[in-house]
């Protein structure tokens, strides 16, 4: 069985939403879905949230239905932080919504997973499909041992957002992990392609990798549908060279006050004042006291200058307009297409 199975509304190639925390909220899940893909809630920690976002996502798919999709199962996914999570509110939403899948991510330890597994397939009888997000192959097989998810997200090191301080980038992350997933019997755990992927190019060089399907973060952060200020957005358009532009750091959470994080993890953002002022890392007082200042600028705290965090990947600088999601994925599925004929076209050549 293949992704399309599961999820029988969305259209090849796969474009996924990641669910970024705070951004990717109804009205950009849904969008998303609506165009032949599917989006995920980012749920994050906010644990008395979800039951509005999945309740506004409800009305949306009822006012304009996505046909194709299975009866009595919510056409979109759910994102979760596990180790900011509670278990028991997850299960209760999900089992009254019947999301199609839900995507765990940053658990204190795998073993975690094990019962957020157990207790939603349960929940919804296996109609909700579990998406766990992995960046090392060490972690896609240790969970796949414990919990045996339908989906593998692997997650290079390009990615914007939280992810291991350590890891590889998604052109050898990818196959190694559906090679060792492979060795170990779990060729029916899908895998798909996260980190660094914000067009055509991008997704080509991902499904010849490999991948069921492509998450895109960094290039949603761009449509007219994320629930993200006028400032971020702006900062993501004006940046560019993102592999220096960016960096992976904990400067960011510190500052934001989003400090549960495993130590193994960083968030990846665009450069500012802020992460040049840290010392060593080190977030002092100044540059919290000039953080909370910039909060009261509103977009102004944005900016080359500014203060205020945007999480971006490295691919930054290939997005240079914001347009609505389904826009989005439609022009990324051309450029795959053109891809594939330019790519046949030069082995007739050889």
């Amino acid at each position: 069985m293949g992704l399309h199975d599961d999820y029988p509304w969305v259209k090849a190639p796969l474009i996924i939403g990641a669910p970024m925390r705070l951004i990717s909220l109804a009205p950009l899940t849904v969008a998303i879905s609506h165009a032949g893909g599917l989006g995920f809630i980012g749920a994050g920690t906010e644990v008395h949230d979800l039951q509005a976002y999945l309740q506004e996502a409800s009305r949306l798919i009822k006012e304009t239905p996505i046909a194709g999709c299975r009866a009595n199962v919510l056409p979109i996914g759910v994102g979760f932080i596990i180790w900011g999570f509670d278990l028991d509110i997850a299960v209760r939403s999900i089992q009254e919504h019947r999301p199609a899948a839900v995507w765990f991510f940053a658990p204190n330890n795998n073993t975690d997973l094990v019962q957020w597994t157990v207790k939603i397939r349960s929940a919804t009888q296996g109609d909700t499909k579990i998406w766990v997000q992995v960046g090392s192959v060490q972690d896609a097989v240790e969970i796949a041992q414990l919990c045996r998810p339908d989906v593998i997200v692997a997650q290079g090191s390009d990615a914007g957002g939280h992810g291991l301080e350590r890891g590889a980038g998604i052109i050898s992350l990818l196959p190694e992990i559906a090679d060792a997933l492979k060795q170990q019997g779990f060729e029916g755990i899908s895998v798909v392609a996260a980190g660094g992927i914000v067009e055509g190019r991008g997704v080509t060089a991902c499904l010849a990798l490999g991948a069921e399907g492509v998450v895109m973060g960094t290039r949603f952060l761009a449509s007219n549908e994320a629930a993200i200020a006028r400032g971020y957005q702006m900062d993501v358009l004006r940046a560019n060279d993102g592999g220096i532009s960016t960096v992976r750091s904990k400067v960011y959470d510190t500052l934001r006050g989003t400090t549960g994080w495993p130590e193994r993890m960083g968030g990846r953002g665009i450069i500012n004042q802020s992460f040049l002022d840290a010392k060593d890392g080190k977030v002092t007082k100044h540059n919290m006291e000039a953080y909370a200042e910039a909060l009261k600028k509103g977009d102004a705290g944005w900016g080359e200058n500014g203060r205020l965090t945007t999480y971006a990947g490295t691919s930054v600088g290939l997005i240079d307009q914001v347009q609505p999601a389904a826009e989005i994925i439609e022009e990324i599925r051309h450029q795959v297409r053109d891809n594939e004929i330019r790519a046949r076209n030069r082995q007739s050549k050889i």
